[in-house]
């Protein structure tokens, strides 16, 4: 019998395929597939130290499926999936040999600098969706040329991980290892990558590492051990295994299910190429009750975060990490040298919830300038790009929630001047502010209702609202310094240069620290209409580079002794010393 090569999992042999599995409780296991009939005896493995069976077989092929035979202690025969496969035929079907014969047409790619970088979230199900099913990978390749068009430089996948069934938000993940089969599976996620790779946009992965499942979970209970009727060698099998989805959550205090996470996370940026992941409800790894009180915390789980980050940053040095955390705390993103998780950036819930609320008060008095000048001013961890800042994602369009827009105009996003409006200052907002902006699949053209996993995005609002979208455009151009006129937007600094609570008018500054021209943005917050208004703070050279009053007013603009016509709901951003 060929040497055990270290390796969990099914891999290539000169001879056949290598079998391996963690199994500590099993009496006995053998491998059964397609190469040898489903005989569920024919192929048996050996037991090795550390709980791990190992097994050969020399017929095997690429493509067989197969299944793990495990007798129990309790003599009972378990056929379970291979918990590092990575292709399965479906969530319930079989494990299925997959070697890595992807040729990579870009295999060299290094994303935006951080402070250049505007994420776009999407859900590949519903973001191109044909008329006779469900969205794939190929068919999200198809409208990648949008994307370029509108500038943004990463997008941000939510979870393509094998969940239960077809179609799902992706949050259910089934087999970590494993690419949805209905999206295109491996080979699928790779030519995504690729496709997006060569338009120079970058892909960052959801992960979910919060709980498992927790329908269609073949390692739930795996190798027959559990206790309280819990999950098993893979879960707590005590209070500890509760979330809000399920009595699922990782062991994260066993070695074996922390090296399960972590090989995991280093797959999908090596094997995939992958140049981020973004980790589901990090406080549901963090503590039981995901409270964040400190009463119910998980120790082990601080430790698994930080050994993933170190593995990620020496190892895959410029791939980035976020953190869905929502609690603000600095010690997420501080940097592992000092104590901290040392995430990239963190969600901002202090940018999402007061920039919401603000644009979507029915009464212009009520709006509140100071919770906006600090949701825009907030730094955490001493580090400006340490946020990502966003008004939609698929959790705040999601869930009792709507678009943006939709909240501001229920039923009648279309001919709603405020929602035109607010949806406007919301991208303004989002793109000016310091830190990592992020948009959610058709924001920029106005799309309408509420996210679900059914309904695709509706592209032909892009050609009727194309004003708006343009405005978009105009507006990732800026953060991006497309144009080389407003490198300030890409930097750290912010400075409020103006605030008039009685009409709810803000100014402020952006600048980098290395050019002599700042950026100078002012977003009127309410519906007054004033002759003569005064921009106090702005230099004499002012230059308007955006302007949004009723539609896309750039080159109407100018300044006679810093007086303009103020217009309802309306942005404008100059360039200037």
């Amino acid at each position: 019998m060929s040497a055990f090569n270290g390796v969990l999992g099914v891999s290539q042999t000169e001879s056949g395929y290598q079998f391996a599995v963690w199994a500590p409780n099993a009496k006995s296991v053998c491998v059964t597939g397609t190469f040898n009939e489903w005989d569920e005896t024919a192929n048996p493995l050996e037991s090795r130290e550390g709980g791990i069976w190992v097994g050969f077989a020399d017929n095997a092929k690429n493509g067989d499926e197969y299944k793990f035979a495990i007798t129990t202690l309790q003599d009972e025969l378990l056929l379970k999936n291979d918990p590092r496969a990575r292709k399965v035929t479906n969530s319930v079907g079989n494990s299925v040999i997959y070697d890595d014969e992807y040729q990579w047409q870009h295999t060299k790619f290094d994303s935006a600098p951080l402070h250049e970088r505007v994420i776009y979230e999407m859900h590949i199900g519903t973001f191109n969706q044909p008329e006779d099913g469900h969205g794939t990978f190929a068919s999200a390749i198809e409208k990648l040329p949008e994307l370029k068009a509108l500038g943004v430089t990463m997008v941000e996948l939510m979870p393509v991980n094998e969940f239960a069934g077809d179609i799902s938000w992706g949050y259910n993940p089934a087999y970590p290892f494993a690419v949805e089969e209905a999206y295109g599976g491996p080979d699928g996620l790779k030519a995504f990558i690729d496709a997006a790779h060569g338009m120079g946009i970058g892909v960052i992965l959801d992960v979910v590492y919060n709980h498992l499942g927790p329908s269609d979970l073949d390692i739930w209970q795996f190798d027959g051990w559990h206790e309280n009727d819990k999950g098993g060698i893979y879960f707590y099998n005590d209070y500890r295994s509760a979330t809000p989805w399920g009595d699922t959550r990782p062991d994260y205090g066993r070695q074996e299910v922390r090296d399960y996470l972590t090989d995991n996370a280093l797959m999908w940026l090596n094997e995939f190429k992958a140049d981020g992941l973004r980790m589901d409800m990090v406080p549901y790894m963090r503590s039981v009750s995901g409270a964040d009180t400190g009463d119910d915390d998980i120790p082990e789980a601080y430790d698994l975060i930080k050994t993933i980050n170190h593995r990620i940053q020496t190892s895959c040095p410029g791939k980035m990490t976020i953190a869905e955390d929502l609690h603000s705390h600095e010690y997420i993103t501080d940097p592992l040298d000092k104590g901290g998780c040392g995430y990239t950036a963190q969600w901002a819930a202090g940018f999402v919830h007061p920039v919401r609320d603000a644009l979507t008060k029915t009464e212009d008095s009520y709006v509140d300038l100071s919770t906006v000048v600090n949701a825009i001013t907030r730094v955490v961890s001493g580090n400006p790009f340490a946020r990502v800042v966003y008004t939609e994602s698929h959790d705040e369009v999601a869930n009792g929630q709507a678009r943006l827009v939709e909240e501001v105009a229920p039923g009648g996003v279309d001919d709603n001047y405020f929602a035109r409006q607010k949806g406007i200052l919301a991208g303004v907002l989002t793109l000016t502010t310091a830190g990592i902006p992020m948009l959610f699949q058709g924001q920029d053209f106005k799309e309408s209702g509420w996210f679900d996993d059914t309904s695709d995005i509706d592209w032909e609002r892009k050609t009727r609202f194309a004003e708006y979208a343009e405005a978009f455009t105009q507006l990732v151009g800026l953060r991006t310094n497309k144009n080389g006129n407003s490198a300030a937007l890409t930097g750290g600094a912010t400075e409020i240069v103006h605030k008039d609570d009685d009409n709810k008018v803000l100014i402020y500054k952006r600048s980098n620290g290395l050019d002599d021209k700042h950026v100078y943005v002012m977003i009127n917050f309410s519906g007054a209409d004033v002759e003569g208004y005064r921009l106090n703070g702005m230099p004499p050279d002012a230059a308007c580079l955006f302007a949004w009053q009723d539609g896309i007013t750039t080159n109407d603009v100018q300044l006679n002794d810093n007086l303009i016509h103020l217009t309802a709901y309306s942005a404008m951003i100059f360039s200037g010393s």
